[in-house]
């Protein structure tokens, strides 16, 4: 079925005053049925459509080629009615208040809980929260507050100005970032291979312990620069310490004592990092 038909099967049921529910009791159908017709997802069969004209008081050309076609302004359909509110309500159908959305000009969004967001070529970007909240990004530059405080604007001349607090992390990010790319995956193939090709202690057999230096190091930086000890892959270094020794020392039948360490430092790690929470919220 066309949409131009399911917008008229719409209209002919509001002209009568029946919802989806009253008119699927006089045809025999489900309420989901009726709704399918009126949004083009399936076309009623051809004795359905003889109980339509006759319930309407049309002709069957009149109902599905629109000669003398009813007099509603509304051409959405009821599934559209009940997540939006547009157009007259069921009477029986409960409705409350909701946000308002507006695509005029950009995109506008009006919430009860009083935030407000509008987008636009023209305007440009505007949001502000209930709490105080700014984020403006227009021709005249960038705006962000949180609550009373600027955290970045700026300047006349074109700078950025961004708060102190922000920066720091910005910096701090920016450390970590720079020893993130260090090129420590390189370095560990390179000390494979050329362990492996020399021959010594073992060659091949046991360079590949190199390997896993690529995640010892960086879970190791992520540790230091987030200062939280559970982000160092401990396990990995378990691994490579027993076949090291197990290789070198012959002690498969020792150091395998390495792993019962893992649960301790987790533990050691944790009662750590609560520690460091608890001092956080003594200093604020």
């Amino acid at each position: 079925m066309n949409i131009e038909t399911a917008n008229r099967l719409f209209q002919y049921r509001k002209k009568h005053n029946l919802s989806q529910e009253e008119l699927a009791e006089k045809i025999g159908v489900s309420r989901q049925a009726v709704s399918k017709w009126e949004r083009a997802e399936a076309s009623p069969d051809t004795d359905n459509l003889i109980i339509l004209a006759k319930i309407y008081g049309v002709t069957l050309d009149e109902l599905l080629q629109g000669e003398g076609e009813p007099e509603v302004k509304e051409s959405v359909s009821e599934e559209a009615e009940e997540k939006v509110g547009v157009g007259e309500p069921d009477k029986d159908t409960n409705y409350v208040h909701t946000d308002k959305v507006s695509f005029k000009n950009g995109i506008h969004v009006n919430s009860d809980d009083g935030d407000k967001v509008d987008i636009s070529f023209a305007n440009g970007i505007h949001v502000d929260t209930k709490d105080g909240e700014h984020v403006h990004i227009d021709g005249s530059g960038i705006h962000v507050q949180e609550a009373d405080k600027t955290r970045v604007y700026t300047t006349e001349d074109g700078e950025v100005m961004v708060d102190e607090e922000i920066s720091k992390c910005h910096k701090k990010h920016h450390k970590s970032s720079v020893a993130h790319k260090f090129p420590m995956w390189l370095i560990a193939i390179a000390g494979f291979f050329l362990w492996g090709f020399s021959g010594w202690c073992m060659g091949f057999a046991l360079s590949w312990v190199c390997l896993l230096a690529i995640p010892l190091y960086h879970s190791l930086v992520s540790a230091i620069t987030s200062r939280k000890a559970d982000h160092f892959a401990y396990p990995v270094l378990c691994v490579a310490v027993y076949v090291l020794a197990g290789f070198l020392l012959n002690g498969w039948a020792i150091w395998w004592i390495v792993f019962l360490t893992i649960p301790l430092y987790y533990w050691i790690a944790e009662m750590c990092k609560s520690l460091s929470e608890h001092k956080d919220k003594i200093r604020e």
